[in-house]
């Protein structure tokens, strides 16, 4: 065979062949936002027509423009599956069509509203269901859900707004999210949309401003989704740094770890430790290591009980540890999970205790030298 007969590739169609190999998944692409409006929908069209400018197969799964016409015409640039018409109690209902994206099997399928509930006699009952068969069959996912629909917040939101969210979608669907993009704009913004008759029709807009859309509930939704956001970002960090092995040093987010035991006054520490966590934005960790010593009477098993019920009436994550040496245990846990303030207690201690607790403490900060460290002297009368 001769030269001209040899196909050449660059390095980088190496590198795309490569990575084409090895992906066993669809990656899954979140488009939140605290608002209708706020431009989730228009953005992950957007995206679509990028990646199909590139030369990527990109297919419209489902988008509701809802008769947005900036929205209308960047959908009519990308191809759509036909959707699937399902006759329920006499009325026909349009829903996606999950059979036919997996038979067409493109590279990219863009789904809107990620917490739909598919009529009854559709493949799944729920839209997200629809999504993970189309990961699983190795197809990326481009979708957009709004922060009320999240199912840990739709209780918040709802005492919030006073408006009741009937479909959700569980936190641990956007925990597998590979990545989330906030479409954000300010609640003044937003309501410049409205009024302009962006959003919905003319007659609908000022009892929208009057409800949903006050400004009081679209700063507190925003503070919402970009506090989820926050979430995610840090747990990608966290992925991060464990894959590339680097140091505990590597961290953005404050995170406050107290280490309690079944001492009462260890409720003190917790709620010191949660005083500081609000104060500073961070997350609130209560820390007890089981070393194998059984509790010398039934007080001190209630005790304990008590304090770790007080911790997560505060919203604690509380973290059973197991070993044989506190100050290992806990220097472990916090240089895993970058913790950056760690609290301990200290009672009145003499003797040789005295000076076991501070070969313990010396032993906590030559394995967790990167943690700001506080000592709290407990009151055991």
């Amino acid at each position: 065979m001769t030269d001209s007969h040899i196909s050449k590739k660059t390095p980088e169609d190496w590198l795309l062949s490569a990575t084409a190999a090895e992906k066993k998944q669809g990656r899954f692409k979140v488009f939140l936002g605290y608002a209708p409006g706020v431009g989730k929908t228009f953005s992950m069209l957007s995206e679509g027509v990028r990646r199909k400018s590139r030369g990527e197969d990109v297919v419209i799964g489902i988008v509701e423009t809802h008769g947005r016409a900036g929205t209308a015409e960047v959908a009519a640039q990308l191809e759509g599956v036909p959707r699937r018409e399902i006759n329920y109690k006499g009325t026909l209902f349009s829903e996606m069509d999950v059979d036919a994206i997996l038979a067409r099997k493109p590279q990219i399928a863009l789904i809107d509203e990620l917490a739909h509930t598919n009529v009854e006699g559709s493949r799944n009952a729920k839209r997200y269901e629809d999504v993970f068969l189309l990961l699983d069959a190795n197809i990326d996912v481009l979708t957009t859900v709004n922060i009320q629909h999240i199912e840990s917040l739709t209780p918040r939101i709802q005492s919030l707004t006073g408006i009741t969210v009937r479909e959700t979608v569980p936190d641990w669907v956007l925990d597998r999210a590979d990545e989330i993009v906030i479409s954000d704009l300010t609640p003044e913004a937003l309501a410049t949309r409205m009024r302009r008759g962006d959003i919905y029709p003319a007659e609908r807009v000022e009892r929208a401003l009057s409800n949903f859309f006050r400004r009081g509930n679209l700063i507190a939704l925003r503070e919402m989704a970009l506090q989820r956001v926050t979430k995610a970002v840090d747990r990608t960090l966290d992925d991060y740094v464990k894959r590339k092995q680097l140091g505990p040093h590597f961290t953005v987010a404050e995170k406050v770890a107290v280490c309690i035991s079944a001492n009462p006054a260890s409720r003190d520490l917790i709620a010191r430790g949660a005083r500081l966590a609000e104060a500073i934005d961070a997350e609130l960790f209560v820390l007890h290591v089981d070393t194998g010593r059984k509790p010398s009477s039934p007080e001190e098993a209630r005790a304990l009980d008590g304090n770790i019920q007080f911790a997560q009436n505060l919203g604690a994550k509380v973290v059973h540890l197991k070993g044989t040496n506190v100050a290992t245990a806990a220097a472990t846990f916090v240089k895993q999970n970058r913790v950056t303030q760690a609290i301990f207690g200290r009672s009145a201690l003499t003797g040789i205790r005295k000076y076991l607790y501070f070969f313990d403490i010396q032993k906590f900060m030559s394995q967790a030298p990167h943690v700001d460290l506080h000592i709290v002297t407990q009151d055991t009368r």
